[in-house]
Parts: C-alpha cells; sequence; structure tokens
C-alpha cells in the first residue's frame, strides 16, 4: 500500500521528482564509489574492455554512467527553477556563481581529502564536484540567453566536441592548458610534489547543464503534467533511436568503433561501452535519453523508494560528502583489522560483494540525510541553501 505525497501534486510534483531522481543516481553511484573504496584492484578502464572484462563489473559500471550526466542535467534544470519561482523571474547569476565556486573549493579540499586520506594528496584530481561547480559558473553567465539559443548551444557542445578531438598543442602553452581543462584529459601539473590532474574536462559538461537548463520551461506551473510526460518520452526516446543509429553504424559520436565479440552478450557490452572522460556524444544520448525516461516514469510513482529517493536527494551535496568520508573511514578500518590483500588496501573478491556493501549503507545514510533535509527545509540560515 502506498501513501499520497506530503504536498499538493499540482503544485509540488513536478518539482519532488527531480529530488526522486537525483536521489536514485544518487544511491546507483554508491555502488560504483563502493567499488572503488574496496575493489580496485579490479579497475576498469575508459572506455572499458569489452572482450574480456567481467559482465557483472562492466554493467555494474555502466550503470553509473547514468549518475553524472543526469546530476548535471538536474543541476541546470533546477537552476531555471530558481530563477522562476512564483513571484516571478529573478537572475540566478549571483547563486550560480557563488555556489560553482563553493563546489570548486569542495573539490580542491574536502572530496580530494576522502578519496585519497591525505592532506595535501600526491596528485589533485580535479573530478566531478570540480567540473559541476565550473558548469555552474559559466551557466551563471549564459542562463539569460533565449531557450532556442542554449539548446542550438548545447547541441553545439556536446555534439561538436569530436570535431575537435584531433587538436593538440604544445605541453606547457597555454592552448595545452585550456584544451586540457575543457576536451583533453590530462595532467596540467605532471611533476613535483602534488601532481594536478583534470580527470573531467569541462566543455561538454557545459553543454550537458545548459540543456537541463534549457529543458526547465517543461517544469513551469503552467505546463499540464500530460504535455510534459509525452516531451519527455519523446525526447528521451528520440536520443536513445539516435543513438542507436549512430552506434548502429559506427558513424559518429564515439571514439571507439564497437565490434563483434566472441559472445551475444561480448557484442552487445562491445555496443554499450562509451567514452566518459570526456563524456562521447553516444554516451550522453545514452545517459540522457534513460534519464528523461526515467523522469516521465518517476513522475507517475509513489512508494516508500520514491520518498527515500526524494530524501537523498534534497541533500545533494551532504550526502555526497557524506558518503566519501564514511567509505574513507570503511577503506581504513578493513585495512587496519584485516590486513591489506591488494597493494596498501583491503579489498574484497567478488563484484555481489560491492553490491551488498552497497546497499547496507543505504539505510546507514538515510537516516543523517533525513534530518539534514528537514533542517535545511527548515533553517533561515543561507549557506544551508547550497547544500
Amino acid at each position: 500500500m502506498t501513501m499520497p505525497l506530503t504536498f499538493p501534486a499540482t503544485l509540488r510534483t513536478r518539482i519532488a521528482v527531480i529530488d526522486v531522481m537525483r536521489g536514485l543516481v544518487m544511491l546507483i553511484m554508491l555502488f560504483d564509489h563502493v567499488r572503488e573504496t574496496v575493489f580496485l584492484h579490479h579497475q576498469v578502464s575508459d572506455p572499458m574492455e569489452a572482450a574480456s572484462v567481467d559482465p557483472a563489473l562492466f554493467f555494474t559500471r555502466l550503470a553509473a554512467h547514468v549518475c553524472a550526466p543526469m546530476f548535471v542535467f538536474l543541476t541546470g534544470l533546477s537552476a531555471w527553477l530558481f530563477a522562476h519561482p512564483a513571484s516571478g523571474p529573478r537572475s540566478a547569476a549571483g547563486f550560480l556563481f557563488k555556489r560553482g565556486l563553493l563546489l570548486v573549493v569542495l573539490e580542491l579540499v574536502f572530496v580530494n581529502f576522502a578519496w585519497s586520506g591525505a592532506f595535501p594528496p600526491a596528485v589533485l584530481y580535479l573530478q566531478v564536484i570540480w567540473v559541476i561547480g565550473l558548469a555552474m559558473m559559466a551557466l551563471a553567465v549564459l542562463h539569460r540567453l533565449p531557450v532556442p539559443l542554449l539548446v542550438a548551444l548545447s547541441v553545439a557542445t556536446i555534439a561538436g566536441q569530436h570535431v575537435l578531438t584531433g587538436l593538440r598543442a604544445e605541453e606547457g602553452s597555454v592552448a595545452y592548458y585550456l584544451l586540457t581543462v575543457l576536451l583533453q584529459r590530462g595532467y596540467l601539473v605532471a611533476d613535483g610534489a602534488m601532481k594536478i590532474k583534470v580527470s573531467y574536462p569541462l566543455l561538454p559538461w557545459i553543454g550537458v547543464i545548459v540543456l537541463g537548463y534549457a529543458a526547465g520551461p517543461l517544469y513551469a506551473r503552467a505546463f499540464a503534467p500530460a504535455a510534459r510526460r509525452r516531451w519527455l518520452l519523446a525526447l528521451g526516446g528520440g536520443g536513445l533511436l539516435l543513438l542507436a543509429v549512430l552506434r548502429g553504424l559506427n558513424l559518429y559520436g564515439e571514439t571507439l568503433p564497437w565490434v563483434a565479440g566472441d559472445t551475444a552478450l561480448r557484442t552487445a557490452m562491445s555496443m554499450l561501452n562509451f567514452t566518459k572522460y570526456p563524456p562521447s556524444l553516444d554516451f550522453l544520448l545514452f545517459t540522457l535519453g534513460l534519464g528523461l525516461l526515467g523522469l516521465a516514469w518517476l513522475e507517475r510513482i509513489d512508494n516508500w523508494f520514491t520518498r527515500a529517493c526524494a530524501t537523498f536527494g534534497g541533500a545533494p551535496m551532504f550526502y555526497y560528502l557524506l558518503h566519501l568520508y564514511l567509505l574513507l573511514a570503511i577503506g581504513l578500518t578493513l585495512t587496519a583489522v584485516l590486513g591489506a590483500n591488494h597493494g596498501n588496501r583491503h579489498g574484497v573478491e567478488y563484484i555481489w560483494q560491492v553490491w551488498l556493501l552497497a546497499l547496507a549503507l543505504m539505510p546507514v545514510l538515510y537516516f543523517p540525510c533525513r534530518a539534514f533535509a528537514r533542517y535545511k527545509r527548515n533553517s533561515k540560515q543561507a549557506w544551508v541553501r547550497y547544500f
């Protein structure tokens, strides 16, 4: 038996589903981050080695691919809602810029420490929180553009990136640093006491956050829920159909063509083997296509699981930092108690153990997130909005 939502469906369901989807991808992300904590000795490349990687590991990683694109897309969508409250349109520039700057600082200090357990780390990785922060700062400048122009800009950056793939610049030049930050994963500082590596090149993610902002009018109060659902189904299904053509014929959108494998499963794995760093066009068609279909589907569902997802999604940055530090503590404790069995850390031997640990951590994370979400709703402190 399901319980009704605690807010009027006509006013809040369209917003609640954003938290539900955000929370869902955050829970999927947990499986991948547990993998990186206790299963790193079975690391995967980007793209993965579809011909040899264990299928269970492959599909665990593939599921996690949905997380970053949908999180960035929903960040843009949430920014549109912030800029269009019931009282009338307002500029979101200040909020976006300040929150983006905060995310960059959190990545440099707290997130890197959570991953490495050392401060300063030997390698400073500029990853997803960093790129979301920079993308928000870019959106602070771009969000005033007309929606059609935003859509065109998004398509140009996401689809046009492959035209720039062959660009090269002399190491140490300004062009080299720009390419590394915007499009080509690599080191900004390759030598010295602390190296700096860009793991998430920025340019395609600007396209994703802008696309999310441009989708905002679908969630306007005056937009009929049935019409919104039709648009989401059409856009999501259309994206997956375009992917089927581009990927099926190896036409465009992915640097690594698929090849026939020894089995049908290996062939399917090769077709679904996309590049994440930076996210290829095919990668984003797959992940955002599924995400848009998910948004259409979730708006009609209300049960204990979707309400739990909404709780996680209502405190995203709190959840992110909390789960990273919890995983850091678990990794250090396992190594201290059971000893290092894979390099300098303790790891498990089977992927099902990763799944089991992730499932066990969900209720552990739920109650602190619920408490913080309640505090966030009731607090008048300005800083709380940024988490």
